[in-house]
């Protein structure tokens, strides 16, 4: 798949997607780097660190967060895009999930939508979009509402019906990655059985993204706040990197990257 200017294979590598927030209450790093300079500061750490792909996101998604205005999203997002492209050679994800938000980052210079609600947010305008734009999208899972009859058969019929929605507004299917959504519409104990089961979304025929840095099921598994996860979010990637996953979204590059290389020098190895 390309992304931007880059080649990203589809098997025999992880790549690490840096977490780039310019938000004020993400639940992670909110406020520190809504400010460019900051900002810009941390792409460049994170690309020296060993960062692949640059995920950019305007809006807070955590549980509870407040969404903020079309006009706003893009007024964070437009110029850190901007600024991003005209210094670093690295591809740019936007994390967004309303169309016209897209549109703007598109014209900006962002190379990939990330959209967490898997083209089911709106009434069709998202995959519009990106059916016409030709530009690679990541398509999440997603549920207003967390009930499930038979849990991993359901959010597999859910990744099914996201990629029924792309064909048919045109989205060809090599530009799609897709993301299991942990965090999104699941308990604790439904986001350990995602991460346990990682595989059984291998074939739906798309790469896939897993997306839990330091995420609430880590701060519960080991009754740790958000500060002190990391170790918890390492284990998480090497369990992607065995289930064939191509990409992981986090907010600490280097020890994810380390720890995704010895992963993949390991699994060259196992048998079964």
């Amino acid at each position: 798949m390309r992304i931007g200017g880059k080649e990203l294979l589809d098997s025999g590598r992880t790549y690490i997607w840096g977490i780039l927030n310019v938000t004020p209450d993400s639940f992670s790093d909110g406020g520190r780097y809504d400010r460019l300079d900051a900002a810009l500061r941390q792409v460049e750490r994170m690309l020296a660190e060993g960062m692949d792909v640059l995920d950019i996101g305007g809006e807070s998604t955590r549980p509870g967060h407040e969404q903020i205005s079309i006009e706003e999203e893009i007024g964070r997002v437009a110029p850190v895009i901007e600024a991003v492209k005209d210094r670093f050679d690295v591809p740019v994800s936007l994390d967004t999930y309303k169309y016209e938000v897209a549109r703007a980052g598109a014209q900006a210079g962002a190379d990939l939508i990330n959209d967490i609600w898997g083209l089911k947010y709106d009434e069709g305008q998202m995959a519009a979009f990106l059916a016409k734009s030709g530009l690679p999208c990541c398509l999440m899972h997603n549920r207003r509402e967390a009930e499930y009859e038979n849990f991993l058969l359901d959010m597999h019929a859910d990744l099914e019906e996201t990629l029924r929605i792309a064909e048919a507004a045109g989205i060809r299917k090599e530009r799609i990655i897709l993301d299991p959504g942990v965090g999104f519409a699941k308990s604790a104990q439904q986001n350990l059985e995602v991460l346990a089961n990682l595989d059984v979304f291998r074939d739906l025929g798309c790469p896939l993204l897993l997306g839990a840095s330091r995420k609430s099921v880590i701060g519960l598994a080991l009754s740790l706040p958000v500060t002190e996860r990391l170790e918890g979010t390492l284990v998480t990637t090497v369990f992607a990197v065995l289930a064939g996953y191509s990409h992981v979204r986090v907010h600490d590059v280097k020890e994810n990257v380390r720890a995704a290389r010895m992963a993949e020098a390991i699994a060259k190895y196992r048998r079964i």
